[in-house]
Formats: structure tokens, C-alpha cells, sequence
């Protein structure tokens, strides 16, 4: 037998057969694929591996529509979940009745790795011993290189295509069940898919038409049109992350129900619904302007660095998150064509700093003791220092608008300026507040999606909305 029996064979599962060499009947040899419904192999552990070597945009975009062909390498398949794949139930019976005869049942591969053939026979627990191809090992090509249990003789079911030693013979299997179809998708899932409710966050675009009082309908139309790419742009920002960092959602007590992670929507539909929104993105920006494009590209090619990779690393990954926002308030004001203020480029650096160390807070805060953050560089023990470092940070951000009160900027642009020192203890409050309550368990993940619900949160936002037009 020349492809299907590799070199090492493995005990199988507690539930199976023990001692083969002391059973009369003959052995029967079964290929992986023929106890898997097709299609539902490792899409789990593709997407897994994808963001776990952190390969190319285009390359996990090619995964994710390819299908799961066999081939003659091995397949990698490390994270491997065999409780989410669907098996023939039709196969699995029949391979409990030849056990019931006696008869020992091995489970065989040379097309997929043994962390996976394993998983699967540990899973089924209807076999006898398992064998796969090692890593950086051929297959095994002749009689003598098969166990001596398979030498006097076995039964084989699996490919057609596969050579067989003269002891051997080939068997028919049992009808293959046809896998069920799912469920189509509903308006929920896929708008959760999308994050629809992240738009809000989107906002930040109309920012510099605010503070640089450029009340115009020509440039409040150009502001929505650029909330509109920068929300498309972010949905293809977050189905991406979404289809790279399955098996660390599946392991969060939240993030696990996100429709990719759960299988609501499958990767191939989620990438297709990820490249509409960027072209759509991308054709809005190019209709206000090729810099504003420029904006929104570096804002993508940023979003996919951070999902790829910058997460992964302790305190970048909260300073890219804090870029991200201010890149909003950067592209809102290209959009218009007016300057980007160094001040207020200076306060949303920092304010959106305060809150991304929030938000990892709150994630470790939820976590047991000596519990590592799945796919971050944190532990909960970091969880009192990223406190300290969030409270900074927007104290920080008071202490840079106290000083832009004072500048010569805000005397060009309002006329009573001194009305804007009663903003300060507004914000002050605001961000004790998050602080506090992130502290008490208060805040579920993310705290600017608290502050959208919150409604001291909106009372603040309002105040500092009236002090700002009464200066002018």
C-alpha cells in the first residue's frame, strides 16, 4: 500500500479496540476523508494558520474563497477544532459494527498532519490505532515498511487512485451522507458581520468641520460621503480580522458568537461581502479626492497591519488603535480641504490612547488570575499598570486642551474663548467616570460603544456642544 498507511501508527482513542495483534479478524484500513462529510475538513484550521503566520492580505483572501482540495502535500492543520466539523454518520456506524465483529479499524492519512488525525480519532473514538504522515516524512512506499499487524493481510476503504500491496483489498463503503444544508444567513448576522453599530465611531470624521466652523451644505454633504468610505472601509477592515482570528474568538467568552467564529457566515461568503465593501469604500473616496483615497488607504493598510500582527504586541497594539481614531479626524479634514490642527491632532492622540487602555482593561479584568490574553501580549497581571497608563493618557488629553484655550488659534476662531475653560471639568469628569466604572466591571468590552449607550455620556457631550457654540 503506497499512500495510505504512513510510517508511524498511534493508539487510538480510549473507547476503541485495544489489542489488534489478538483479534482473529481482519484489519480494516479507512482514509480520513472517508468518515468527513466533504467541505467541512479544516476551514477552521486554514483561517487559524492564517493569522497565526501572519501571511500576505491577498493570500488569505485566495484561502479564504479556495476550496478545501485535497493535494499531495500535507496539510497543516494545527488548531484543528473536530467538534465544529461535520462527519459521515452513515461511515461512523459502519465502523462501529466492524468493531463489534472484532475486527481492529485504523484511521490513515498522508494528506493531512497527525495533530490533525489525531484530533479526528480522538473525537470519533471508534478506532483502533491511527497513522499520518510525520512531519518532513514521505509516506510509506513499500510492504515491509507497513506495521506487522497490516502484513498479513487487511481491507481497505478510500481512494481509488491509491496503490495497494497484494495482501490488500479493496472494499466498498456505505452510502455518504450528504451534508446538511445551512441555514441562510438572517439581516442580523450579517449586520453584525459588518459591524453596523461600529459606525457611530465613524463620526469622528465630521470633527474638523466642527471645530474649524466650516458650516457649508457643500462641505457637511463632502463630510457624510467621507463617514460613508471610512464606515465601508472598516467593515472590510473587521471581516478580515474576523476570517484571521477565528480560533482566538472561538476562545472568548463574547467574541465567540461573532457570525465567522460561530459559522453563521461562512469565510468565502464573509470574504466576498469584505471586497464589496472596499470597492465601494474606495469609489467614494475617489469621487471627493485622490488624497482623501490616499487617507483611507493608509487607514486599510494600517487596520490589516494591526490585525496581522500589531494586536499581538503589548502597547502597539493600543497606540494603533489610538492612530486609527485620530487617522478618522486626519481624513475628515482632508475631505474638506482644511488644515489639520496640531492641537486637536495632539488631544485625539491622547484621549483615544486613554481608551484603547480601557479596553484592555476591561478585557483582563475579566479574566482569571494568572490567565494570559488569547492572541495579545498582556497578562492579567498587567491589568493595575494599563489602568495607570489609561488614567494618564486622558488626563493627558485635558491638560492639551487647557493649553489650546490658551493659544492663539482659538482666539482666531472664537470670541469669547474664556467660555471654553468650563469644558475642562466636564471632561474631567468624563473620563474619571469611564475609569471608575471600567474598574467595576461596569463597562461590558469596549468603551466607546458605553459611551454611545450612555446617557451621562450624551448629557456631557451636549454640555460641551453648548459651551463651544456660545464662545464663537
Amino acid at each position: 500500500m503506497r499512500a495510505s498507511v504512513p510510517e508511524r501508527v498511534e493508539q487510538g482513542g480510549s473507547d476503541a479496540l485495544r489489542d489488534p495483534l489478538r483479534s482473529g479478524g481482519r484489519p480494516l484500513v479507512v482514509d480520513i476523508d472517508e468518515v468527513m462529510v466533504p467541505g467541512s475538513a479544516v476551514p477552521a484550521g486554514i483561517a487559524s494558520e492564517l493569522s497565526r503566520r501572519v501571511l500576505a492580505v491577498a493570500t488569505a483572501i485566495a484561502t479564504a474563497f479556495g476550496p478545501e482540495a485535497r493535494s499531495t502535500q500535507v496539510a497543516d492543520t494545527s488548531g484543528f477544532d473536530p467538534s465544529r466539523a461535520q462527519f459521515d454518520r452513515d461511515a461512523v456506524t459502519f465502523l462501529l459494527q466492524v468493531l463489534g465483529e472484532g475486527r481492529p479499524v485504523y484511521l490513515c492519512s498522508e494528506n493531512y498532519s497527525e495533530p490533525f488525525v489525531s484530533a479526528v480519532a480522538q473525537h470519533l473514538g471508534v478506532f483502533t490505532a491511527w497513522a499520518a504522515v510525520p512531519a518532513g516524512r514521505s509516506p510509506a512506499s513499500r510492504s515491509e515498511e507497513l506495521p506487522s499487524v497490516l502484513r498479513q493481510g487487511f481491507d481497505y476503504i478510500g481512494s481509488a487512485t491509491v496503490a495497494l500491496p497484494e495482501f490488500a483489498s479493496r472494499v466498498a463503503r456505505p452510502g455518504r451522507s450528504e451534508p446538511a444544508a445551512p441555514a441562510p444567513a438572517g439581516v442580523h448576522s450579517w449586520l453584525k458581520l459588518l459591524r453596523v453599530h461600529q459606525y457611530a465611531k465613524n463620526a469622528l470624521v465630521l470633527v474638523p468641520l466642527l471645530t474649524a466652523h466650516k458650516f457649508t451644505l457643500g462641505s457637511a454633504a463632502t463630510s457624510l460621503l467621507a463617514v460613508i468610505a471610512f464606515s465601508l472601509c472598516a467593515s472590510g477592515a473587521y471581516i478580515l480580522n474576523d476570517i484571521l482570528d477565528i480560533r482566538a474568538d472561538r476562545a472568548h467568552p463574547a467574541k465567540r458568537n461573532r457570525p465567522i467564529a460561530s459559522g453563521a457566515i461562512s469565510a468565502s461568503q464573509a470574504a466576498g461581502a469584505m471586497a464589496l465593501a472596499l470597492a465601494a469604500a474606495f469609489a467614494i473616496a475617489l469621487c471627493i479626492s485622490v488624497a482623501f483615497a490616499g487617507v483611507l488607504l493608509g487607514y486599510f493598510a494600517l487596520t490589516t497591519s494591526y490585525s496581522l500582527r500589531l494586536k499581538r504586541i503589548a502597547i502597539v497594539d493600543v497606540v494603533v488603535l489610538a492612530t486609527l481614531y485620530t487617522v478618522r479626524v486626519i481624513g475628515g479634514a482632508v475631505a474638506i480641504n482644511v488644515p489639520m490642527s496640531e492641537w486637536l491632532l495632539a488631544f485625539s492622540l491622547f484621549i483615544f490612547m486613554s481608551l484603547a487602555l480601557v479596553k484592555r482593561h476591561i478585557e483582563l479584568a475579566s479574566r482569571p488570575d494568572g490567565a494570559v490574553l488569547a492572541a495579545r501580549g498582556y497578562q492579567v497581571e498587567d491589568k493595575s499598570m494599563i489602568a495607570i497608563l489609561a488614567a494618564a493618557s486622558g488626563f493627558n488629553a485635558v491638560v492639551i486642551f487647557t493649553l489650546y484655550i490658551s493659544s492663539d488659534t482659538v482666539r482666531a476662531l472664537y470670541s469669547h474663548p474664556q467660555l471654553l475653560w468650563a469644558c475642562c471639568p466636564i471632561l474631567m469628569y468624563w473620563i474619571g467616570r469611564v475609569m471608575l466604572f471600567a474598574q467595576r466591571g461596569l463597562i461590558d468590552d469596549d468603551p466607546v460603544m458605553f459611551a454611545l449607550r450612555d446617557r451621562a455620556s450624551w448629557v456631557a457631550l451636549g454640555a460641551i456642544g453648548v459651551i463651544m457654540l456660545a464662545a464663537i
